[in-house]
C-alpha cells in the first residue's frame, strides 16, 4: 500500500509540473509551451491554435483554425515548409521574443517567427490568439504587437488581414495557395497588391500573371464582378506614402467568411453554413472565358458574352489574322491608321469595361475627369485615360502610355477613353457626365457600301423616333411615359442606347415567313418568333400584335428600358424592326422558352430538381436587385410572372417583358396610376386597390414566384381539397401548423434540403404580406438566402380570402371604387 501511495503521490507531481508548462487560455509567456495534442484557444472560443494532420496527411504542423467547424479548416500555418513527421511538436515563445516551432528530443527548430530581429524586443514577451485569428507577440501588459502572424498569410485572407506593402519596412503582405489539399507548403499560386504604376490586385501562377482583379475604384477592385449588398461586411483601401493595402472587416462576429486560394489557383469567397454544417462559395474568380490575365493580347477586349470572346478596340484590328482566325489572340492589335498628334486626334470612349493593366499607367489621386482629359490631350504620349474612383461622381486621374493589356467588359464598371485617329473615330465623347453631352459622327472614306448602310440604317432609326414621339396617347391612358415623364432627367442617356436594326425582310427570312412552325408562343405583347439569321445565330421575334392589348406605346416603353440594362438575369436585346406597321423586338434566344411551361406542367416539372429550383429563385432576386438598387435608374417591372422568367440552355433564368416597367426618380419611392396594368395573382393589394406601386409591388410578385416555384402550383385558381384558400393563404396556413414542407412538390421531396425548402418558403411568406411597409426590399431578400439569420415570423398574406382575387376587377374599399384593371 506504501509503494502505491508513493506512486500516486509522484503521479500527481509530475502532473502538476505538466499543466504549468501547458497552457489553459489564450495566451502562453517563456515559461509554458504547446506540445502536440495541446491547444491555445481564442477567448471567444472562435479559433484554435495547436498541432494537426491535413487531409489524409500523417505530417504534423503547427496551425490554427476555426474550433467549432468540422473538418478542421486551417487559416494559417507555421511550418508550411518543414513538416514534424511524428508528434514530438513543441510551440513555445522565448525570452527575446521569438516563436518557435521545435521536434525531437534535440529539440531541432523547424520555424521561427524571427521576432528579435525587430527593433524593439519585449523584456517580457507573450504569445497571444485573438479572437481575429490572429497569432501575436507582445510586451506583458502592452496591447502594441511587435510580430502577427497576420502579416504573414497562408492561404486564407482573413477579416482584419492587410494585403499590401509597407513602404518603410519593406514588408509585403501576400497570400499562397498550398501545394495540395495535405500540403500546406507554398503552392503555384499567390495573390498580392502590385505596387509598380498605380496598385492592383493580381494572382501569380509563380511569377507570372494569372488574374488581375484591377486597381481599386472607390466600391470594390474594377475587375470584380459587382457584388451584392452585404452589411456584414465593410471595406477599406488605403494608399499614401507609408503604405497601400486592402482590408476589410466582418461586423457581425457570428458571420463567419473568409477570402482563400485553393490549390488549383481560385480565389473564392467562402462563407460558413452553420445549418448545414458546410461552407458555401459565395464569390469565385472563374466566373467566365475571360479571368484569365491578358487573354486578348495588347489593345484587345474580352467580353465572354461573345462569340469569340475577343475583339479589338475601336481603331484597331488585328495584328496577325491569320492568328485571330484560329482563336489565338495574343499577339494582339494594332491601329488601322497612325495617330496625327497633335493635329487631328480624338478620343472614343468604351464603356463598362475593367481598366487596363495599371502596372506601367501614371496617376494622380486629386485631378477630375476634365483636367485628366486636359493632361492626356496635351502629351501625345498618352493613348488613353480614366478615372480612378467611381465615387463622388468620379476623381482621380490615370494616364496609359503604352499598350492596353488586359481589358473585358464588367457590368456596372467604368469607362475608358482612348485616343484615336479622326478617320476611325466613330463616338466622340470626352464628358458622360456633362450636361451638355453630344455625340458626333465623324465620316473619312465616303463611298464604301458599308458606310451607305451605315447611314441609311441612322435614317430610318431617327425616322421611326421622329414618328412615334408625336402619336397621339390613347384617351383611357393618362398615365405618363417614360420618353415624356423622364426625357429632360435622362435625355443624355438615349445617346447610350447601341440597337441593331433589323429590316423587315431579314425578320421574315429569318422566321420563315412568321410560319407557325417557328412560332414560340403568344402574349399580351403578341406572337413571338424564333429565327435564325443568315450568320446562325438563333433569335427570338417578338411582333406588336394589331389586336395587341399592349400598343405602341409599351413598344417604346421596352424599347428604352432593355436597352439600357445589361444583367444576366434579364434578357438581352438585340435590336429591332420598325417598317410601316410592323414592330417588332428582337431578343436572344432562350431554347427552354418559359418558366411557367416547366412548373406547372406534369412531365416537364419532373426535369426540375430542388436545387435548380432554388437556383432559379436565387437568379430572379438577383436580377430584381438589378432593377430596383444596382442599375443607372431604379426600375419596378409590374409585371413578373413566371411566363416572363425564360430560361437559358443551363436553365438559368432571365426577366423578360419591360412594356409595363416604370423608371423612379432618386427622391421617389412610389407612384400612382389610374390603369392598373399586370397579371391577376401577381398584384399586390395596394395597386388592385388604389393604383399605389412601388419596388414592394415586385417584392409582392417575386414572392408569389418563389411559393408557385416550390410548389408548382399557381396562385391564380388555386384550390385545395381541404380549404378554400388561394396558394398565399395556403402556405401561410401550413406554415403556421408546422407543416410548411407539405408545400413542396412531391417528386422533390428526396433530392432537397428540408432547411433550405422551410427557408425559401419563409422568406416567400414574408414577401406576399399584406401591406407594403412589411414586405423586406429585395436587397434584404438576397441577403436571406445568402445568410441563416434568424428570420421574423410572416404576417397573414394578402388576398387571404380566395373571394377578392376572384373579383379583382371590382374592388371597393374605403368608398374608392375601381373597376378597370387589366389583366394580361
Amino acid at each position: 500500500m506504501e509503494v502505491l501511495l508513493q506512486k500516486i503521490l509522484l503521479f500527481g507531481v509530475v502532473f502538476s509540473i505538466l499543466t504549468t508548462c501547458t497552457v489553459q487560455e489564450d495566451t502562453i509567456t517563456v515559461d509554458q509551451v504547446i506540445r502536440d495534442g495541446d491547444t491555445l484557444v481564442s477567448d471567444d472560443e472562435m479559433y484554435e491554435l495547436g498541432f494537426f494532420s491535413p487531409g489524409s496527411s500523417r505530417n504534423r504542423y503547427l496551425g490554427i483554425w476555426y474550433k467549432k467547424i468540422s473538418p478542421k479548416t486551417a487559416v494559417w500555418v507555421a511550418n508550411r515548409e518543414k513538416p514534424i513527421n511524428d508528434m514530438s511538436g513543441v510551440f513555445r515563445v522565448v525570452a527575446n521574443g521569438s516563436l518557435l516551432v521545435t521536434s525531437g528530443s534535440n529539440n531541432t527548430v523547424v520555424w521561427s517567427s524571427n521576432t528579435s530581429l525587430v527593433s524593439q524586443i519585449p523584456m517580457s514577451p507573450v504569445a497571444q490568439l485573438l479572437n481575429s485569428g490572429n497569432l501575436v507577440v507582445r510586451e506583458k501588459g502592452d496591447e502594441s504587437y511587435v510580430w502577427q502572424s497576420f502579416d504573414y498569410p497562408g492561404d486564407t485572407f482573413l477579416a482584419g488581414m492587410k494585403a499590401g506593402k509597407d513602404f518603410v519596412s519593406g514588408l509585403e503582405r501576400r497570400w499562397s495557395s498550398w501545394k495540395s489539399r495535405d500540403d500546406p507548403s507554398p503552392g503555384r499560386f499567390s495573390t498580392s497588391m502590385d505596387t509598380n504604376g498605380y496598385p492592383q490586385l493580381i494572382e501569380y501562377n509563380g511569377s507570372v500573371p494569372l488574374m488581375r482583379y484591377g486597381p481599386w475604384n472607390g466600391v470594390t477592385f474594377n475587375g470584380l464582378p459587382k457584388q451584392l449588398p452585404n452589411p456584414t461586411l465593410t471595406h477599406e483601401f488605403v494608399f499614401n506614402d507609408k503604405e497601400v493595402y486592402y482590408r476589410y472587416t466582418i461586423v457581425n462576429r457570428s458571420f463567419i467568411s473568409n477570402i482563400y486560394t485553393n490549390p488549383e489557383g481560385d480565389l473564392v469567397r467562402r462563407n460558413w453554413v452553420e445549418r448545414v454544417q458546410q461552407w458555401s462559395s459565395y464569390w469565385s474568380s472563374y466566373t467566365d472565358g475571360c479571368v484569365r490575365f491578358g487573354l486578348c493580347g495588347p489593345n484587345g477586349i474580352c467580353n465572354p458574352q461573345n462569340s469569340p470572346y475577343c475583339t479589338c478596340i475601336e481603331g484597331f484590328e488585328p495584328r496577325n489574322p491569320d492568328e485571330w482566325s484560329a482563336s489565338q489572340w495574343s499577339s494582339g492589335c494594332r491601329r488601322k491608321t497612325s495617330l496625327d498628334c497633335p493635329k487631328g486626334d480624338g478620343f472614343g470612349v468604351i464603356k463598362n469595361i475593367k481598366l487596363p493593366d495599371t502596372r506601367r499607367a501614371w496617376h494622380n489621386k486629386s485631378m477630375t475627369l476634365d483636367e485628366c482629359a486636359t493632361a492626356c490631350k496635351s502629351n501625345c504620349s498618352c493613348i488613353a485615360y480614366a478615372n480612378i474612383e467611381i465615387t463622388r461622381g468620379g476623381s482621380g486621374c490615370l494616364l496609359w502610355v503604352d499598350d492596353l493589356v488586359d481589358i473585358r467588359t464588367v457590368e456596372e464598371s467604368q469607362d475608358l477613353y482612348v485616343r484615336m485617329a479622326l478617320s476611325d473615330l466613330r463616338e466622340y465623347n470626352p464628358r458622360p457626365n456633362s450636361n451638355k453631352k453630344r455625340r458626333t459622327i465623324i465620316v473619312a472614306l465616303s463611298i464604301s457600301s458599308i458606310l451607305i448602310t451605315m447611314i441609311l440604317s441612322f435614317a430610318i432609326a431617327y425616322a421611326w423616333r421622329k414618328k412615334t414621339r408625336y402619336l397621339v396617347k390613347a384617351p383611357e391612358e393618362p398615365e405618363k411615359k417614360i420618353d415624356e415623364e423622364y426625357c429632360s432627367m435622362e435625355s443624355q442617356q438615349d445617346d447610350d442606347i447601341e440597337l441593331s436594326y433589323f429590316s423587315l425582310a431579314m425578320i421574315s427570312k429569318s422566321t420563315m415567313d412568321f410560319s407557325n412552325e417557328m412560332k414560340l408562343g403568344e402574349g399580351g405583347f403578341g406572337p413571338v418568333y424564333m429565327g435564325v439569321l443568315d450568320d446562325g445565330r438563333e433569335i427570338a421575334v417578338k411582333r406588336l400584335s394589331k389586336t395587341s392589348r399592349q400598343g405602341v406605346n409599351e413598344f417604346k416603353n421596352e424599347l428604352k428600358f432593355i436597352a439600357k440594362l445589361q444583367h444576366r438575369n434579364l434578357v438581352k436585346l438585340l435590336g429591332y424592326c420598325n417598317e410601316g406597321d410592323e414592330n417588332m423586338l428582337i431578343y436572344e434566344y432562350m431554347p427552354n422558352k418559359s418558366l411557367d411551361l416547366f412548373i406547372f406542367d406534369k412531365i416537364r416539372s419532373l426535369t426540375l430538381d430542388w436545387s435548380a429550383r432554388l437556383n432559379i429563385i436565387h437568379g430572379i432576386a438577383r436580377g430584381i436587385l438589378y432593377l430596383h438598387q444596382d442599375s443607372r435608374f431604379k426600375i419596378v417591372h409590374r409585371d413578373l410572372k413566371a411566363s416572363n422568367i425564360l430560361l437559358d440552355g443551363d436553365m438559368n433564368p432571365k426577366i423578360s417583358d419591360f412594356g409595363l416597367a416604370r423608371m423612379f426618380r432618386d427622391h421617389e419611392n412610389e407612384a400612382n396610376t389610374n390603369r392598373v396594368v399586370g397579371t391577376l395573382g401577381y398584384i399586390p393589394p395596394e395597386y388592385a386597390v388604389d393604383g399605389t406601386f412601388s419596388e414592394k409591388s415586385d417584392v409582392f410578385s417575386f414572392g408569389v414566384l418563389v411559393l408557385e416555384i416550390i410548389s408548382g402550383k399557381k396562385n391564380r385558381g388555386f384550390s385545395h381539397e381541404n380549404d378554400s384558400d388561394n396558394l398565399l393563404a395556403h402556405a401561410w396556413r401550413l406554415f403556421e401548423e408546422g407543416v410548411a414542407l407539405d408545400l413542396l412538390s412531391p417528386h422533390m421531396r428526396d433530392s432537397c434540403v428540408n432547411s433550405k425548402v422551410f427557408r425559401s418558403i419563409h422568406i416567400g411568406l414574408l414577401c406576399v404580406q399584406h401591406y407594403a411597409k412589411d414586405r423586406p426590399t429585395i436587397s434584404s431578400v438576397v441577403w436571406m438566402f445568402d445568410q441563416d439569420d434568424a428570420l421574423p415570423p410572416p404576417k397573414q398574406p394578402a388576398f387571404f380570402a380566395k373571394g377578392l382575387t376572384s373579383n379583382v376587377d371590382q374592388i371597393s374599399v374605403n368608398e374608392v371604387t375601381m373597376t378597370n384593371l387589366q389583366p394580361r
